[in-house]
């Protein structure tokens, strides 16, 4: 095969791998009994392996690149592993509404499950990865993965109860105690990960936690600034440092495991 045969079966490999729809069987795979997060994303597996030969390893997904969009044909669900994601709507003036902020060990894609569509689009807010888990493999292997069946239903629970009480977050607070209860939410997530819960960097930004929290940027600037005086928190660019957890939850409403009071 001469150069020029080489570079255009190479430049075809290339185009294929940029159209490839969001389940199709990724090159880049893991075993899920290696890989550091399964007791927290995913249920334990057979001895057979069955898990693993379902759950596909993603290629890098860079940040600002979609994960799947708003309408598309829902396929699988995700298990982030590193990086994190945010999943928004669309206004019907184009206007982007974020519905939530995706931390490794969380699933993604979970509300595409009843209507067949993912009503909402997922976007890499850093260099992200994510573990595919398609349904349509699940349901022909009931028998053998009931685990992992339960796991997305218990999922499926926790993502409404998180909806509620985001809900009732946006519905009864001022924008003190949204921006707290937003941190204090984060900080319960990360101590569940065995990670610092005091000390963390925001993978998004303050226009985006605005319009999460239905805050306008400039209040999201001023709160932050406000925290700082008062000692709450220290915080440089994406960086947060919780200096009074106690405080910060009391003024949120919030238990410190994220759970409201």
């Amino acid at each position: 095969m001469d150069h020029d045969e080489q570079a255009v079966q190479l430049s075809q490999k290339s185009s294929a791998r940029e159209h490839t729809k969001p389940c199709q069987t990724s090159p880049h795979r893991t075993h899920c009994q290696d890989c550091s997060l399964a007791a927290l994303c995913l249920p334990s597996f057979d001895d057979n392996g069955t898990a693993t030969e379902i759950v596909k390893r993603s290629r890098p997904f860079k940040r600002g690149e979609y994960l799947y969009r708003q309408g598309d044909e829902f396929s699988c669900v995700f298990a982030v592993c590193s990086g994190a994601l945010k999943t928004f709507g669309l206004s019907d003036n184009g206007e982007e509404l974020i519905t939530g902020f995706h931390l490794p060990s969380e699933l993604v894609g979970l509300s595409g499950m009843g209507s067949n569509i993912y009503p909402v689009s997922a976007l890499a807010l850093e260099e992200t990865l994510v573990c595919r888990i398609p349904l349509k493999q699940l349901d022909e292997q009931p028998l053998q993965l009931p685990h992992l069946r339960r796991r997305l239903m218990r999922c499926m629970s926790r993502e409404l109860r998180d909806n509620q009480q985001m809900r009732l977050l946006l519905s009864k607070k001022n924008a003190d105690e949204r921006i707290a209860a937003f941190l204090i939410d984060l900080s319960a997530r990360f101590r569940s990960r065995d990670l610092p819960a005091n000390q963390f960097r925001l993978p998004m930004s303050r226009n985006e936690i605005g319009s999460y929290l239905g805050l306008a940027v400039e209040t999201v600037s001023r709160v932050f600034t406000r925290f700082q005086q008062m000692r709450l928190i220290a915080s440089e660019g994406k960086e947060v440092h919780i200096l009074a957890p106690l405080e910060l939850s009391t003024l949120a409403g919030w238990h410190l495991d994220g759970s409201p009071i």
